[in-house]
C-alpha cells in the first residue's frame, strides 16, 4: 500500500476495497497504539508522582538523618570535654596524692627512726572490754581488717602480736570454760 494516490486515481473497486480495510486496520492499529500510549503516559506520571513522593521522604530521612547525626556529633563533643576534664581532674588529684604519698612515706620513715611506737605498742588495749568467745572472735576480725599488711594502716609485726594476743585470750576462754 506504498503508492496511495495511483490507487485512488487509477484503481479497481477491488483495490479501492483493499486499501479501505487496509486504512481501516491501520486506523484501529493507530488507535490501539495511542490507546496504549496514552496508558503508557499515564503510568508514566503516576510513577513520577510515586517517584517524587519517595525522593521527599527520602530527603526528609537525609535531613532528619543528618539533624541526628548532628545532635549524636555535639553529644559526643560534650561527653568528650567532660572525659577530657575528669582526666584533668585525675591528673590533678594523681599529683595531688602522689605528693600526699610522699609526705606520708617521708613521716613513716622519721616515726620508725625516731621512735619506737610499734615496738611499745600494747596489744591488749585492743581486746579491752571484750567478755565472750563470740565478742573476742569478732574484735579479732575487726582488727586484722584493720591491721593487716595491705593495708595502709597495716603492719606485720602488729598483726603478729594481735595473733599472739588472740591466742593468749582464747586458749584462757576455754580453760574457764572447761573449768
Amino acid at each position: 500500500m506504498d503508492n496511495f494516490e495511483e490507487i485512488l486515481v487509477h484503481g479497481s473497486e477491488e483495490d479501492l476495497q483493499e486499501l479501505k480495510a487496509w486504512l481501516f486496520q491501520e486506523n484501529i492499529r493507530l488507535a490501539t497504539a495511542q490507546k496504549e500510549l496514552e496508558g503508557l503516559q499515564e503510568k508514566f506520571l503516576k510513577e513520577k508522582i510515586q517517584f517524587q513522593d519517595e525522593m521527599k521522604l527520602l530527603n526528609h530521612k537525609i535531613l532528619s538523618e543528618r539533624q541526628r547525626l548532628k545532635e549524636d556529633n555535639q553529644f559526643f563533643a560534650k561527653k568528650m570535654e567532660i572525659l577530657q576534664n575528669g582526666f584533668q581532674q585525675l591528673d590533678i588529684d594523681r599529683r595531688r596524692l602522689d605528693k600526699e604519698w610522699a609526705k606520708l612515706s617521708a613521716e613513716k620513715e622519721l616515726l620508725s627512726e625516731h621512735s619506737s611506737y610499734e615496738k611499745s605498742l600494747d596489744v591488749s588495749v585492743f581486746f579491752q572490754g571484750v567478755k565472750n568467745p563470740l565478742a573476742l572472735k569478732k574484735r579479732y576480725k575487726d582488727l586484722i581488717k584493720i591491721f593487716h599488711p595491705d593495708n595502709l594502716a597495716g603492719d606485720k609485726d602488729i598483726i603478729q602480736r594481735i595473733n599472739r594476743e588472740y591466742e593468749n585470750l582464747k586458749s584462757e576462754y576455754e580453760s574457764f570454760r572447761q573449768a
